[in-house]
């Protein structure tokens, strides 16, 4: 695999550290700023209006430019934002530079996959996308836990700055390792030729597919904490080095998902919402002893994963026309599933149903999602059969196994 992958996963560790650590950190900002813990929660929804806003938007109107050039521009808008939240003033200003710090996220990783891909052959395409990845993976198993720390004892506004000094060092690397003939300007579209691409069905259903498997996750992640300490009896200390596992399977599915979807991309796919469907549905069961809470927690970074790089890989080849606008989409996607699987979640534990009860809502997520791609596999190869002269013809169809084509 070219080196210049090294780059892309050193921005994607420090964009992964700057977009969980806030959870982390919450206590110590509100205590700093004087406001509310609920209050101070919202500077997690700002960073995420920032990455469904900025997603789409900036990779439509940088679609023009060099991706190389583009790749770095977003970068240092990602240490103006980290910057300003080491120095804002009041609550206020530090809302506003979180948003700002989000913007550039999903058109970092949408360019990125674009980037990764054209630099190897067809058949290691998802490979190479899992290892942009794997710096958001990793990010959860040493930068938060480190920055979260750091945060704790030199002050938070020190963890900020900690991760503005990761985006420089991903600037030098990106200058350094990416090469500018082997990146090429996009298709120069425009937004509204970008946004056009966005009108494929294909492509929604690929969305939507993110939007309820993802939010499966994190309608179970995002309420591991009560269920780790609440059910499983682990105690408060322990909770940082469970999370920390998460990240471990996280990191192992994202790599074996790569691998596995260069060779079929929609069987991996599907193997992992069913798995994710399985370890969802078992959380109760598993959050009964604290042996098999670890083991649950892994299980579901493992089954989670293993459909990232499938699904951002499909998403660009549906909208081949635009696929950086795509792929910036599909990080938007993931946000959405973030805010709205956390919001399902809450649900089921604010109904009484016990607190392991938003697994069973992610699980029910989870098989939404399988229904999407299930939608999604029949419109794909239900193309127009183009009558021959008594001869057989090929129908071309985006599919995303190498190979496929509707015979006539």
């Amino acid at each position: 695999m070219p080196l210049a992958l090294l780059a892309l996963a050193v921005g994607a560790f420090g964009i992964g550290t700057t977009e969980f650590v806030m959870m982390g950190l919450l206590p110590e900002v509100a205590d700093d700023l004087h406001i509310a813990i609920p209050t101070a929660g919202h500077l997690v929804s700002a960073y995420a209006l920032g990455v469904v806003i900025g997603a789409p938007l900036l990779a439509a109107v940088t679609a023009k430019m060099s991706r190389r050039t583009v790749l770095i521009g977003l970068m240092a808008l990602f240490i103006v934002g980290n910057a300003a939240s080491a120095l804002a003033a009041d609550y206020h200003w530090l809302l506003a530079a979180r948003f700002l710090s989000g913007l550039p996220h999903g058109a970092f990783f949408g360019v990125g996959a674009v980037v990764a891909t054209s630099m190897v052959a067809p058949e290691r395409k998802a490979r190479s996308v899992s290892l942009m990845f794997l710096g958001l993976t990793v990010a959860n198993v040493a930068g938060v836990p480190v920055a979260t720390l750091m945060g704790q004892h030199l002050g938070w506004r020190a963890t900020f700055l900690g991760v503005s000094a990761i985006g420089l060092a991903a600037i030098a690397a990106l200058a350094s390792l990416i090469p500018h003939d082997r990146v090429a300007a996009g298709s120069g579209a425009g937004l509204r030729g970008e946004l056009a691409a966005l009108k494929s069905l294909p492509v929604w259903l690929a969305l939507g597919t993110t939007v309820a498997g993802f939010g499966a996750l994190f309608a179970a992640y995002s309420y591991v904490t009560p269920m780790l300490t609440d059910s499983a009896g682990f105690g408060d200390g322990s909770v940082t080095l469970l999370l920390a596992l998460f990240g471990v399977g996280a990191t192992v599915g994202n790599l074996v998902g790569g691998r596995l979807a260069d060779h079929a991309m929609r069987g991996t796919l599907f193997g992992g919402l069913v798995s994710l469907v399985v370890v969802l549905a078992l959380f109760p069961v598993l959050m009964s002893a604290q042996w098999s809470a670890g083991v649950a927690v892994v299980l579901l970074g493992v089954a989670a994963f293993v459909t990232g790089s499938p699904l951002q890989l499909m998403v660009m080849e549906k909208a081949s026309s635009a696929p950086s606008l795509a792929s910036s989409a599909n990080q938007a996607a993931f946000n959405l599933a973030n805010a709205g699987g956390a919001w399902i979640g809450g649900l089921a534990l604010a109904a009484g149903f016990g607190v392991t009860s938003p697994s069973v809502a992610g699980a029910v997520l989870a098989v939404l999602g399988l229904g999407v791609a299930g939608v999604a596999s029949v419109v794909d190869r239900r193309r127009v059969v183009v009558a021959g002269s008594g001869r057989e013809r090929v129908v071309a169809s985006h599919l995303p196994e190498r190979g496929d084509a509707v015979r006539v």
